[in-house]
């Protein structure tokens, strides 16, 4: 029996990085996994080699920041498994740089609606159709914690507030049994940090910034969302998870 058996739960931002990886894992965890993803391509890809591989897992598209598409989900998946046990707010924009000389306001409203109205939309649509002992999981940033140069201004005020949301959710939904929590990565090896693979300023800056000299790997995060998912984490709601190398220990 694996630490997610027959749970239902949806991903969101499934289609690749940390999201894909967690798939995997929860899939092989038992679970019957809902992979969402507005790359539907990449998630059906996905699913359909978990399927042969003998694991539980749906691909359905899913554009975040859609108040009618979570709805459709949300009801498929109820019409499909009866409900849902957990929630994880994966998708998201990267930090990406950008200067607060050259941003513009349309830019900063697109990083907010991509990085906290979706995780918004999510839980208040999944919340109801919850049971006592279902679990939320947002996933924020060491961004959302401590400032971080060159990226883009709004990242950092979004995964402060992903934190806040969090707390919000976790004590006005603690009476109906659901857990909300948030988890906050530092530099994790995906796309969007290939750079720090070659000789750069940014790269020693970040690298000289990082207690443990490395990159994370998606594993290492996906593991904390299996923890928070699973009844190990049976106590813990309105937590915040860092992993980070110890990034922000100093």
């Amino acid at each position: 029996m694996g630490r997610l058996q027959d749970k239902v739960i949806i991903i969101t931002g499934a289609g690749s990085g940390m999201g894909a990886v967690a798939t995997r894992l929860f899939a092989a965890e038992g679970a019957q996994v809902v992979a969402t993803d507005i790359q539907e391509e990449a998630v059906t890809a996905l699913c359909a080699e978990l399927s042969q591989g003998g694991l539980q897992a749906t691909a359905m598209k899913l554009d975040v920041t859609s108040e009618s598409q979570w709805q459709e989900v949300a009801g498929n998946i109820m019409q499909l498994h009866g409900r849902i046990d957990v929630l994880v707010n994966n998708a998201g924009l990267p930090g990406a740089p950008e200067s607060w000389e050259t941003v513009t306001l349309e830019s900063f409203n697109k990083v907010v609606n991509l990085n906290l109205n979706s995780q918004f939309l999510g839980i208040k649509t999944v919340s109801p159709h919850m049971a006592a002992g279902s679990s939320i999981v947002n996933l924020s940033s060491i961004a959302g914690l401590v400032a971080l140069p060159e990226v883009h201004p709004a990242y950092s005020p979004s995964k402060g507030a992903n934190r806040l949301l969090t707390k919000s959710a976790a004590a006005s939904l603690a009476e109906q049994g659901i857990r909300v929590n948030s988890i906050h990565p530092g530099l994790i090896s995906t796309p969007q940090t290939e750079f720090m693979n070659t000789e750069s300023a940014a790269a020693d800056y970040f690298l000289g910034h990082i207690p443990m000299k490395r990159l994370g790997r998606p594993e290492e995060v996906a593991n904390v969302m299996l923890f928070l998912a699973s009844d190990d984490s049976s106590y813990m709601t309105g937590s915040e998870l860092i992993v980070d190398g110890g990034y922000t220990a100093k």
